[in-house]
């Protein structure tokens, strides 16, 4: 097992390993356990009772989170002609056809999203080993294969992500930065596990929502009661 520094020891002691805090407690230890240099993101890991391995249990969705995740997504549009022009008014920073799937090809990264409308995802798909990699491809459940891409690019802009079910049956999503106030951060937390209740597979039975429990980049974790969000 892994040794943690210092530091980390002495965050740890403000959190109590064993037990379940009220989520605006949570919020507020794993602030306050943050101890690294830079402004740390602070992820929500969430245990869901389902059956990763049924692809009617698969949950997949996105969530536009109301104070954003606090990092600025460099957005990548595969479009022509007007919808290009639509894209880059929209405040993409990247658009193009041929000419970017030819710069992918040449293994050129330097973007967070992908959005494609449907008439570019025949050449599109061809970069699927590339993009598939790196969980870069667009995908019309996650809103980026469209030919609303003006909406598409605002909301990613406005702090949407993505969330997907794991092989373990967790979804791993950020929720915000240490240096967001606790407000914020619950308020993207509840907004988180509002779109997740709201994606509970027919099929799902049990206890849905298993635990919850939120760390920052470098710190130790709390776990959250999972009763108030049932």
């Amino acid at each position: 097992m892994a040794k943690h520094g210092k530091k980390y020891q002495e965050a740890a002691k403000l959190i109590n390993s064993e037990a379940t805090y009220e989520p605006a407690e949570a919020v507020e230890l794993v602030k306050k356990a943050a101890t690294a240099k830079f402004d740390e993101t602070i992820e929500a890991a969430v245990r869901l009772g389902v059956d990763p391995r049924k692809q009617d249990q698969a949950v997949r969705g996105v969530v536009v989170l109301p104070h954003g995740t606090g990092k600025t997504q460099r957005v990548l549009v595969f479009a022509k002609g007007e919808k290009a022009k639509e894209a880059e008014a929209a405040g993409a920073d990247f658009v193009g056809d041929q000419d970017m799937i030819n710069k992918i090809q040449q293994g050129w990264f330097d973007f967070d999203v992908c959005v494609a409308t449907p008439d570019m995802m025949s050449e599109v798909g061809k970069l699927g080993r590339l993009l598939g990699g790196k969980g870069l491809m667009p995908n019309p459940k996650a809103g980026t294969v469209t030919f609303d891409v003006s909406k598409a690019v605002q909301e990613i802009k406005a702090g949407k992500i993505e969330y997907r079910l794991d092989k373990a049956g967790q979804i791993h999503a950020p929720i915000g930065k240490v240096s967001f106030n606790a407000e914020q951060l619950n308020e993207n937390l509840k907004s988180l596990i509002d779109a997740l209740n709201r994606a509970k597979p027919a099929s799902a039975k049990g206890v849905y929502l298993k635990s919850i429990a939120i760390s920052s980049t470098m710190g130790p974790s709390a776990r959250v009661n999972t009763t108030v969000f049932r």
